[in-house]
């Protein structure tokens, strides 16, 4: 039942050793906001810009501009970002650094070219900005470079075999610790065509796939090792090679390196990850300093005095497809943890302490905006920061400074100073873009189900609406479904209300933003109430008098995609629909998908618990219930949800006469990467929707 957007999170959490449930539960937690990002994707095209002030268009998303990753300097004057283009000649995305100064006034771009530059950091003493790049001509794939802030050519600072994923300055700039995967084979000189044959995959572990890195062997853990950037020696940190290690981060001291891994006999069977602390020296043996049954998890903070660990403490194991994590703290010589967040009943991330060591500030999730806020260490106590509905979607803080990357409805991700609970903007990649933008009005809507739930909504209106008018509606599901709809900047919403729909984005339950239990009501039941919510929300819209009941469409991706073929099997009202890496039988991926865990914890394992396959394969177990004519979409790589999935449906329906089609786009993965397919798949949403809802005289 999976269901996430961005292939290109997923690819770094994995790769930096953080695989598993670590890396599954992450990547939900933030779903919301790079399944945004990932729609800002810019896409190739052949037409002539139009003409300012006008709707938007596909043409415009080529000129959106990605910003992201804001990392301010250890004197607090400036603040290193990632800007993300397309490049259109090589049909790829590529992502450069850039550097603003505190005041906003200065905005330089610091590498160019065609290979990327990802995870910018500072060195202590503020002079230079490391980041990671393959850059062509650099031995060993991805390396750590640096360049020095005031000017000149970036430099090779690292030169190591295996995947390196990340990286941290040590406190006195004398050591880099490092996240590399090691290689299992030694390196081998470049091999002519035809010169060595394939080798078969063996595999023995119980979660043996997972999307963008594919087949996983056991002996491919990600390590941790310590880098003396004088002699360029490199030195395993542990002295345990069995397991995945990451999320690391220095003592402010840089006496001793904290990080989480999971310990257990088979790490693939549990969700059970915690929090270690090992001396900063190769060779340690590192100490366990949580034992929750279930996730702690990180990014891990430490506290100024280099005392104590900020973390997050997640849900039981068997919740783990609608974790919502705590704020927790632990001493970093041991004791007692102390969960600081149990009152907020909302999920939180990216701790973050504050100079004088008596609060940390964390992003809260809470009802379609993502906010900081102040939590008190002594009591608790939570203090939100800024009240306007928008969306951070990452913050970093050093020397009393505090950036943020916020969007709202109308304003792309920028990044801002967050000074006394007010926003004040740095950089406007985007600015001049959407000015020449006519947006639709985005708002809220909420609902009664007809079971008493009150599910929340937000609605785009086209441009053009005219008070008091009916137009045709999508009913637009988000993935996850740990995720939320919220009040960010989501050009689809916008593409699609530019060509007069309205858009609604419902969040059912399962969805982030709300309560535990609003996340768990779903669990071993899906497709039963998100699709009460959603034909409620629908209703509701109806209601209102703004969508046209008998020009109603619907369509997601991922899990989304799954609800969309729950809600045609439920109902006909929708004249047309969109079903993008989806499934309408979860039988059919057991073993398949990378779902294992969920499908033998929540499920129950298929020869236990036939029925209960069964009943969630109702879509395709009773396709001869659904009339709407549907398009399948997926790609060949997907392992998330296995593009299978969606041929079954396809099959099922051109069995039984109805319309449909099935696209499949080779060479990509659940989240789609290639910018012409990312057009083509806009293009190919408008003319379904278009030839049902909007049919031409």
């Amino acid at each position: 039942m999976a269901r996430l957007v961005s292939s290109g999170l997923r690819k770094s959490l994995a790769v930096a050793g953080v695989s598993g449930y670590i890396l599954r539960s992450m990547i939900r937690k933030v779903s919301l906001a790079l399944a945004a990002i990932a729609a800002i994707t810019p896409v190739l095209s052949a037409q002539t810009p139009a003409a300012s002030p006008h709707s938007m268009m596909l043409d415009d998303l080529f000129k959106l501009q990605d910003v992201g990753a804001p990392v301010v300097s250890p004197h607090g004057n400036w603040v290193a970002y990632t800007v993300n283009t397309t490049d259109v000649a090589a049909d790829k995305r590529v992502t450069h650094l850039w550097m603003t100064n505190w005041q906003g006034t200065e905005d330089i771009e610091l590498t160019y070219g065609d290979e990327s530059a990802s995870a910018p950091r500072w060195s202590p003493d503020g002079k230079y900005i490391s980041f990671l790049s393959g850059r062509k001509g650099a031995a060993k794939g991805t390396q750590v470079w640096v360049l020095d802030r005031r000017g000149g050519e970036a430099r090779q600072l690292t030169d190591v075999k295996g995947e390196l994923s990340a990286y941290e300055w040590s406190p006195d700039s004398k050591q880099l610790l490092l996240a590399i995967k090691p290689s299992d084979e030694p390196e081998k000189p470049e091999k002519k065509e035809g010169e060595e044959k394939p080798k078969p995959i063996v595999l023995d572990r119980y979660h043996f796939k997972q999307d963008v890195v594919g087949y996983l062997r056991d002996n491919e853990h990600t390590q941790l090792y310590l880098y003396d950037l004088a002699t360029h020696k490199l030195e395993k940190l542990t002295t345990d090679p069995a397991f995945d290690e990451g999320r690391a981060v220095w003592s402010p001291d840089g006496r001793r390196i904290a990080y989480v891994s999971n310990h257990d006999a088979d790490p693939d069977r549990t969700t059970n990850t915690d929090v270690f602390v090992v001396d900063a020296k190769a060779g340690s043996t590192a100490r366990k300093l949580t034992t929750f049954d279930g996730p702690d998890a990180g990014k891990l903070a430490w506290s100024p005095d280099s005392t104590q660990v900020a973390y997050l403490q997640g849900s039981e194991p068997k919740y783990e497809e609608y974790n919502q994590f705590k704020l927790a703290v632990v001493g970093a010589d041991g004791g007692e943890p102390r969960v600081l967040t149990t009152k907020l009943d909302r999920a939180v991330s990216q701790p973050e302490w504050s100079a004088d060591g008596k609060s940390i500030v964390v992003l809260v999730e809470d009802d379609r905006s993502q906010y900081p806020a102040s939590v008190n260490v002594a009591d608790g106590t939570v203090r939100r920061l800024v009240k306007t509905p928008g969306v951070v979607l990452t913050h970093d803080a050093a020397a009393g400074h505090a950036a943020a990357l916020w969007s709202t409805d109308e304003t792309a991700p920028e990044i801002f100073a967050l000074e006394d609970g007010k926003l004040r903007k740095l950089t406007s990649h985007n600015d001049a873009l959407l000015a020449q933008l006519k947006l639709g009005k985005t708002q809220d809507l909420s609902a009664k189900t007809k079971d008493g739930n009150e599910v929340h909504a937000v609605l785009t209106l086209p441009p053009t609406y005219a008070a008091g008018s009916k137009v045709p509606m999508l009913l637009r599901i988000h993935g996850g479904p740990d995720a939320q709809d919220a009040h960010m900047f989501n050009p689809e919403r916008q593409l699609f209300a530019a060509r007069g729909y309205a858009v609604l984005n419902v969040n059912y339950r399962g969805s982030a933003g709300r309560s535990a239990s609003y996340q768990q009501a779903i669990f071993a039941d899906w497709g039963d109430k998100e699709v009460i919510d959603l034909l409620a929300a629908v209703d509701e819209a109806v209601k209102e008098g703004i969508a046209d009941p008998d020009r109603l469409g619907v369509g997601g991706w991922s899990y989304g995609g799954i609800l969309t073929d729950y809600t045609i099997a439920s109902t006909t009202r929708f004249k047309a629909a969109i079903s993008g890496a989806g499934t309408g039988n979860p039988l059919s991926l057991y073993g398949v998908d990378q779902y294992v865990f969920q499908y033998d914890n929540e499920v129950g394992s298929p020869w236990k618990n036939p029925q209960a396959y069964l009943k969630l394969g109702y879509p395709l177990f009773h396709a001869d219930r659904i009339k709407t004519p549907t398009l399948f979409m997926g790609g060949d790589r997907d392992f998330n949800v296995p593009v299978v999935a969606g041929e079954q449906m396809y099959e099922a329906l051109r069995s039984l006469n109805v319309p449909t089609e099935l696209i499949v786009y080779p060479g990509q993965f659940h989240g789609f990467t290639r910018p012409s397919f990312i057009r083509d798949r806009y293009q190919r949403y408008f003319n379904w929707y278009d030839k049902y809802l909007m049919p031409k005289p």
